[in-house]
């Protein structure tokens, strides 16, 4: 796997899905979750190079840096980034502090911290209820609930995993499955600790980049609802918003076909 010197004291460690054109820097949510749970996003590797980022266990707005260095060590002009759920405040801080550096953004069922979009709690809830109908929706609410009083137990996790996906089919359950050996402790702690974020900055910036940026949300996703996607659409002079049906936080996982059709247009 290939490493390049970061801040001098760590490594950054990256791994490359061989595909056809300048490859496409892929950022992992978790927070710092390790990319393996990405796969090849459902055969996106077909339409172009797919550069899988570990991201190093820092504050968010450190590895920034960590990100410049990499399109350095890449010998590229310009970075196309697809960033999925926390990594999306990553790319966002990244592209307010290097507009200039972006070719294309796509923004897959983003974090929105970067920006100051916070769900109420009442969307949230909302969200959730629209499941109601599914079969498995009382486990995974007593689990959800046993998350929220703080049972953070394996069991829990999986359990509650169900509201993330568009269908909670054995492909889901597998690819949930995974999260346990792909995620940290603490890491919410280390990626989002205080000072990381600069909102009224970041939008700033945002509101001047001259790059095209694709925002994708899952219909069923109660992360990041339809709503505020179009909220932060409206931040970027030239972003467009696709709402991928049936589909929750990990649309590649839900439907490969569907996802790829939307994604790969974007960055061929």
């Amino acid at each position: 796997m290939p490493t390049v010197n970061g801040d001098g004291e760590s490594e950054l460690t990256y791994r490359i899905l061989e595909g056809p054109g300048e490859p496409v820097i892929c950022l992992p949510g978790g927070p710092l979750r390790a990319t393996r749970y990405l796969r090849n996003l459902g055969g996106l590797d077909e339409f172009r190079g797919l550069v899988m980022f570990e991201l190093p266990r820092r504050r968010i707005d450190e590895v920034v840096g960590d990100l410049e260095t990499l399109r350095s060590d890449l010998g590229l002009r310009k970075l196309d980034i697809l960033a999925h759920s926390a990594s999306g405040n990553l790319a966002m801080l990244y592209a307010a502090a290097h507009p200039n550096r972006i070719g294309k953004l796509a923004l897959v069922t983003p974090g929105l911290r970067a920006v100051g979009i916070q769900p109420t709690a009442e969307e949230f809830f909302s969200s959730i209820e629209r499941r109601s109908n599914e079969v498995w929706y009382v486990e995974a609410r007593r689990a959800l609930d046993a998350l929220e009083a703080g049972d953070d137990s394996p069991e829990n996790n999986l359990a509650a995993a169900a509201f993330q996906y568009g269908r909670w089919d054995e492909v889901a359950q597998r690819h949930a499955a995974g999260m346990s050996e792909e995620v940290i402790a603490g890491a919410a702690a280390i990626f989002y600790a205080d000072g990381a974020f600069d909102v009224p900055a970041t939008t700033a910036e945002l509101a001047r980049l001259d790059a095209e940026v694709l925002i994708v949300v899952g219909e069923k996703d109660f992360l990041l609802t339809r709503s505020r996607g179009e909220q932060l659409a409206k931040l970027f002079p030239r972003a467009t918003m696709a709402v991928q049906e049936g589909a929750g936080h990990y649309p590649w996982v839900d439907n490969a076909t569907e996802f790829v059709s939307i994604v790969s247009p974007f960055f061929v």
